[in-house]
Parts: structure tokens; sequence; C-alpha cells
């Protein structure tokens, strides 16, 4: 099933339509949809397919030649000598006709032909420029993409006419499907596959939350018992490195020190395993909101899936691998609601986006994130789970709390305190809970006048 990117396709649509060359550029982490997009979106046209492959360059000419062959009729027979040739034979097949010709796993084919950017941007400036092609680039390296491609460096910088990073769907979107689900154990299910579509289309929405984890994670046979050890290997060399590395970033360290005292690996080389992570949307770099100092940058795991799997699946390998799924989830489920803190708090920013994009936020939101930092007053570490800010003197302050129990008063009130840390002209306070709030904490929400009061169940209402 094809849901979301909405938008990403209305705009690949309206550069169909221009009729004139064309070059948007799709990329994001693998399982992120981005192949399904361009098939969902090339399936009425007229169009060449070649997914480039980790292999040399005679191979991936084959592919090519083979790919042109099979989509169009005026090259039957034709097997190209050169890249250059080939090239040239799509400016003739869109000389007059409407042609899209999709390049997937892009930095393949760079990789096992080095020249092959420049002689693409040879080609744009001095041919298709005057054709009708649809040239579409697409890749799941991150830094490939964003620097070889995209990049000022890069000799096809200011040649693509669009570029789209794909990012996992958002809650709401999910929602949608699980709509046979209670709503707190879709949440559970969108914080264990991270809003990437091929996990998603994995759950069951019909199944307990509980037979969905055990079957996905908690077998040898589950479609996710294995996956983060597979992406490693096929992206990275040392996978055994990468994952310690993932391992102790799962575990809570969070500074290039800390993951290198865990791990044993010199932290030098830490640093360029960890950009090779982000590089593939596993890893993020994060600093406090409106932060520059890179002294109080911390690495956490932005890939939901990741992080679940590492919380949870390497302690019971033993149970999982001796066909003891049950007492493995027995284990796990007490320690669920801890991991969905840092998932609610995802969910709860994409909320303020949501309500941004439908003018019913009163800050608009320049800025959004999470902020950490001492109290010079008190001189103890703080943290606030979300700030909106304009940088213009409007901020709004929230606290995500995915408790078992109403939040009370005093969550309010350490808000309003953290605040203070923040010279803003007008301040404003929301708290987001999982199971409302105590009697209290509304009469002082209520009495302040500008402090909001939001449940899950409201939250999932406007979905």
């Amino acid at each position: 099933m094809f849901i979301g990117r909405t938008v990403e396709m209305s705009e690949l649509n309206r550069l169909y339509g221009t009729g004139s060359f064309e070059m948007p550029v799709i990329y994001g982490r693998r399982r992120v949809g981005k192949t399904r997009l361009i098939t969902e979106f090339i399936q009425d046209k007229k169009a060449i397919y070649f997914q480039a492959r980790r292999t040399n360059a005679e191979a991936n000419l084959h592919g090519f030649s083979q790919a042109i062959l099979a989509g169009s009729v005026g090259a039957a027979g034709v097997s190209f000598r050169s890249f250059d040739e080939a090239f040239d034979a799509l400016a003739t097949m869109a000389r007059t006709e409407r042609l899209i010709v999709v390049i997937d796993e892009y930095p393949y084919l760079a990789q096992s032909n080095p020249e092959i950017s420049s002689l693409l941007q040879d080609k744009i400036d001095h041919l298709y420029k005057e054709t009708r092609l649809m040239l579409i680039l697409c890749g799941s390296s991150l830094s490939f993409m964003e620097e070889q491609v995209l990049g000022y460096e890069s000799p096809l910088y200011g040649r693509r006419t669009a570029q789209f990073k794909i990012m996992p769907l958002d809650f709401t979107t999910t929602l949608g499907l699980w709509q046979s689900m209670s709503r707190e154990d879709a949440a559970v299910c969108y914080g264990m596959t991270g809003g990437i579509p091929a996990y998603i289309e994995r759950v069951d929405p019909a199944a307990s939350l509980k037979d969905n984890i055990k079957r996905l994670f908690l077998t040898s046979t589950g479609y996710l018992f294995e996956e983060p050890s597979n992406l490693l290997l096929q992206e990275c060399r040392n996978p055994e490195q990468y994952d310690a590395i993932v391992q102790a970033i799962a575990q809570g360290r969070s500074k290039i020190s800390e993951i290198a005292s865990s791990t044993g690996i010199p932290a030098s080389n830490v640093k360029s395993y960890v950009d090779k992570l982000a590089s593939l949307g596993i890893v993020e770099r994060e600093l406090p909101l409106n932060e520059t100092s890179n002294k109080r940058a911390v690495y956490l795991l932005s890939d939901q899936m990741f992080r679940f799997w590492y919380k949870f699946v390497p302690q019971n390998i033993g149970l999982i691998q001796n066909d003891m799924a049950e007492m493995a989830y027995e284990r796990i489920e007490p320690h669920v609601s801890d991991y969905m803190g840092t998932v609610f708090e995802l969910i709860c920013r994409q909320y303020v986006y949501e309500l941004a994009r439908a003018g019913q936020l009163d800050v608009v939101p320049a800025s959004v994130g999470r902020w950490w930092g001492t109290d010079n007053r008190t001189h103890t570490q703080e943290e606030i789970d979300l700030i909106v800010d304009d940088g213009e003197g409007t901020a709004l302050f929230a606290e995500c709390k995915w408790r078992n129990e109403p939040v009370g008063e005093d969550v309010l009130q350490k808000l309003v305190h953290r605040s203070e840390l923040f010279r803003r002209q007008h301040k404003s306070y929301a708290i987001f809970s999982k199971r409302g709030f105590t009697q209290g904490c509304q009469e002082a929400a209520a009495s302040r006048g500008d402090a909001k009061l939001i449940s899950f169940a409201e939250m999932c209402e406007r979905r």
C-alpha cells in the first residue's frame, strides 16, 4: 500500500508537466520509500529505470544499456560502448517526447565511475537543456548526495531543478493505517518502526502489540530481528566497529570521548564512524536549541527502529535464538514506556508543526528543539523537552510526558521555573500527556492563562 508522500508526488508531477529538462534529486535513508515513490510516479509515464549496483563501471554500463533497451523501442539491439554514448542516446530519445530516466542508487554508479558526474554536467549544459528529458538521480547515502551531487564542490552543483530529502512518515500518516489498534499501541508501533514504510507494512493492526513485537523482533525469523546488522553489513566496512558504536550510543554514551571509552575505539576513529552513521540516517548530532558551541554537542540514535532494537534485542539474543520469545517479551514489556519518552517527544514536535501549518499555533516555529544545560541558580543540570522559538522574542516551552498516570501541577511549575533561564518577551507553556492531568494541574494552568494542557487522546482526535 502506497501512503503519504502527497507533497512529493505533487511536485514531481509539476516538474513533469513543464515539458522541459528537469533534474530532481531524491535521497534518504534505506527503506524510507524512495524507490516506491519513484515507481508510483513513473507507472503511467514513459520512463527508463536503472538501479546501479556496487560493482565495476563495465557491469553498470551493461545494466544501464539493458535498461535503455527495455525502455525504448527505438533502442532495440543497442549495446553502448560508453556512458558518453548512452547519455547521447537519451538526448536523442527525449528530443521531441517527454522521457523520464531514473538512475537509482547513483552513489554506486559514481563510485564505479568517478568521471560520471562530470560527464553528466557536460551533457546537461550542452545537450539536455534542449530536450524534454526528466532525469532523476536517487541515492541512499545522505552524505554523498548532499556533498557529491548537491554540494558546492560537485560538478553537478546548480544543475538540479529540485531536491527531495525523503524522511520517515509521521505519526499522523501511520495512524491512518492502524485504525483498529488502540492509539497508545499505535504510538508504540510507530516508535519501533520509526515511520519507515518497509517496516510499517510488516505491522499487523489486527494483532496485539505484544504479538507484533514478538513476531518482528523476538523470533530468529522475524523481519526486523537482523535488520540493523544487515544494514550495517551492507553499508559499512568493519560493521562490528559500527555495531559497537551504535550499542554505546543506545546505552547513553552521547559524546565522542564516552563512546571511545566504552568501545575501546580511538576517538579519532569514532568521529569518522559516527559521521558515516549520520550519513546513513542512523545517528544524529544534536545541540541544545539555539546553541552554537560544539562542546555541547551530543550524538543520538535518530533511527527509532535502531533505538528499539539496541535497547531490547541484544540482551535477549539467547532467549530469541532458543525460541523463547514469550520470556523475552516479559523482560521487555516493563521498559517499553520508558523507551517511548523520546518517541513521544518526536510525536509532539510533529504535532506542533501540524498546528503551525493549520494556523493554530501562537508562535512561529522558526526553530524547534530540545534544550539542556546548567541552571546557574541551583548549579543543577536541567532539561526542557521542547521549545518553539520565533527568534523575535516569543517562545513556547513544553514538556512531553509518556506516563501511565495523570501529570501533576509540579510539572508545570518546574517548566515555568526552567523557562526563566531564557530571556523572552513573550512566553507560553504546554504540557503533553499520555494520560491527562490532575485536577490541581488543570486549575493551575487555568489560573495562569498562558498554559495549555494537551492529552494524547486530544492529539489523536485531530488526526
